[in-house]
């Protein structure tokens, strides 16, 4: 089965990060990482310094770091002269106060935007959608993929379509695929900038993979037929 290699981060799209989005199962998405920051919500139930994590859930949120330094980003308090943490939605876990106070617990460690248990993945820079034509059913599935992915990995997406998908030769326009190799990688392009430079719909164009029985029963029952 389609497995993604040992040391390799398991690729996520958007619309797979938005589906986790309230109290009981929450991820986010920032600088091209992917989150799941469910255990850290549960962990401060009823407290008001998740609740802005709560509001983005399933969402992106690279807009609230800075993008060199990885960390929160900061300003100048014009009227104070002092650094401080950039919140426009409120107040936020684990960030110190900007003044000197007794009462702020900083025991708890890393804080959660640099705590690498929480990353359970990669947001891919470019979803990717296909169109999967078996040959044997004449069924076809339009999936979405990670551009980074591996034909290995697209097989593991497909496969709840088709319990048997590893039993298929792959093939796009004739020449079969290197399931060890990306799209790109195999020569199926990503033509979608293009197409909207010409002024066409890339949903109409998908490319088409079409997937064939190695041992299509179909075929030796006509032959036995004959």
């Amino acid at each position: 089965m389609g497995e993604v290699q040992e040391g390799r981060s398991k690729y996520y799209t958007p619309n797979e990060v938005a589906l986790h989005n309230n109290s009981a199962d929450c991820w986010i998405s920032f600088l091209g990482k992917v989150y799941d920051l469910t255990n850290l919500i549960n962990q401060h139930k009823g407290g008001n310094l998740t609740s802005p994590i709560l509001a983005m859930a399933g969402n992106d949120i690279s807009h609230w770091f800075n993008q060199n330094t990885g960390d929160l980003k900061t300003y100048v308090d014009a009227e104070k002269g002092i650094v401080r943490y950039y919140t426009p939605h409120g107040d936020l876990l684990h960030i110190p106060p900007s003044e000197p106070r007794s009462d702020y617990n900083n025991d708890f460690g890393r804080p959660w935007w640099k705590d690498r248990r929480y990353e359970v993945g990669t947001l891919t820079k470019k979803p990717r959608k296909l169109r999967i034509v078996n040959t044997l059913t004449s069924q076809q599935h339009i999936i979405e993929v990670c551009s980074e992915e591996t034909m290995l990995e697209i097989l593991a997406r497909y496969i709840c379509y088709n319990s048997h998908a590893e039993s298929y030769t792959w093939k796009y326009k004739g020449d079969e695929l290197d399931k060890t190799k990306t799209l790109e990688e195999n020569g199926i392009l990503d033509e979608d900038f293009e197409l909207e430079e010409l002024g066409m719909d890339p949903e109409q164009w998908i490319p088409a993979i079409h997937i064939y029985f190695n041992d299509d029963l179909r075929s030796h029952y006509e032959k036995n037929s004959a």
